[in-house]
């Protein structure tokens, strides 16, 4: 018990690195002290390997669960070849094990410092719904996970799913994409409220989708995609986050809206704040389809889009935004494209569509966290530091 102690200490002074609450369960333990020292009380403990463990899959776990009530799972260290589904209502929390020795690199970030890759290789075939790709979907119900096709997409649906997912430091991956294949989701949130913490998410097309009535908040995290792989129909902030674009096709974001009488309460749009746009350490550098990246397109005429003080490298297009396709060659002025203190080398917002705003700071001082989501969250972790 000594030596357990000693190892709390250790590492409570530099907890303000990670997150505070939960970093001393996420570091792996010396041997012969269990792995779920520091853990919330009732935490379950998954790994491929330890033969201590709960379960050998995460989806497994999660199953588990009584519908209610607040629950954590530890995830130790390995590669997990599944698709996870959280349909539960009470809140969950998902924590990737770390190595101690690298968890606190101030040089680290998701793609180095991070021990847990959940992955599938699912993509979408005909009759099919995009959905049914997704590596990791947090949705009420088959049907409220739906994305549907067209401007409208899946019927709304009444009912609500997870008030409060949390992940932590760990890799979503869609093995099957690549520039010459359908949509192949890592993401498909839907109905709930989701937050997102040092993880990174990798696909070609559609990787991260914020469905109907979803509320979403990715920080210290990487996203890797090619086409239209920000999109949604939801709420989603994204904070200090890296795009990482594989090639270029559409937009980086194709989002859409609905009128409040439709679905209330949800303010939609996709928000990219204190972030960078570059290209991806694994893009072919000789691909033509690298040279012309736009900022995003609009998946119907209420779309909304807004970039605040992010980097963005000679990839992006002058224009900025460009119209969905041929049958909708026009952005229509129901959509809402901003920006804001842009700077990089595809930062001269002189040659940008004229539909765009570009925001002065008084403007820009309108879109927080707290006005886009029309509160202030507390399904956030506020105290997460990086």
């Amino acid at each position: 018990m000594a030596k357990a102690f000693v190892f709390l200490a250790l590492f409570a002074l530099q907890a303000h690195a990670l997150s505070p609450k939960y970093v001393t369960c996420q570091l792996q333990k010396p041997e012969g002290i269990s792995p779920l020292l520091g853990c919330p009380e009732g935490t379950l403990y998954v790994s491929p390997t330890d033969s201590t463990a709960d379960f050998t899959s995460v989806q497994d776990a999660v199953l588990s669960l009584p519908e209610t009530g607040s629950a954590t799972i530890l995830i130790g260290e390995g590669q997990y070849f599944e698709a996870v589904n959280v349909s539960r209502i009470g809140p969950l929390t998902l924590l990737g094990q770390l190595n101690a020795e690298t968890a606190f690199d101030p040089a680290g970030n998701a793609s180095t410092r991070n021990l847990v890759q959940i992955w599938n290789n699912k993509y979408v075939l005909t009759g099919m719904d995009d959905a049914q790709s997704a590596v990791l979907t947090v949705a009420p119900s088959f049907s409220g996970a739906l994305i549907g096709a067209g401007t409208n997409g899946a019927p709304l649906q009444p009912l609500f799913g997870n008030t409060d997912f949390k992940a932590y430091n760990l890799d979503f991956e869609n093995l099957a994409a690549n520039y010459s294949i359908s949509q192949a989701l890592v993401t498909d949130i839907s109905y709930a409220n989701a937050s997102f913490y040092g993880c990174s998410f990798a696909s070609y097309q559609d990787t991260w989708y914020t469905g109907r009535n979803a509320s979403t908040y990715v920080v210290d995290s990487i996203i890797f995609g090619q086409t239209d792989y920000l999109f949604g129909f939801g709420t989603a902030w994204f904070q200090s986050i890296t795009l990482a674009n594989r090639a270029c096709g559409g937009g980086i974001v194709a989002w859409k809206g609905t009128n409040l009488t439709a679905a209330p309460g949800n303010r939609y749009g996709a928000y990219i704040s204190d972030s960078r746009i570059i290209r991806s350490p694994d893009a072919n550098a000789t691909a033509t389809t690298y040279e012309s990246c736009w900022l995003g397109r609009p998946w119907n005429d209420l779309a909304t889009t807004v970039y605040l003080r992010t980097y963005m490298d000679d990839s992006i297009q002058p224009a900025g935004f460009e119209p969905f396709d041929s049958a909708r060659p026009v952005i229509a002025n129901t959509t809402y494209y901003a920006e804001y203190d842009s700077y990089g080398p595809g930062a001269n917002t002189s040659a940008r569509v004229s539909i765009e705003h570009i925001l002065d700071t008084p403007e820009a001082q309108n879109f927080t966290i707290e006005g886009v989501f029309l509160e202030k969250p507390q399904w956030i972790d506020y105290e997460y530091v990086f």
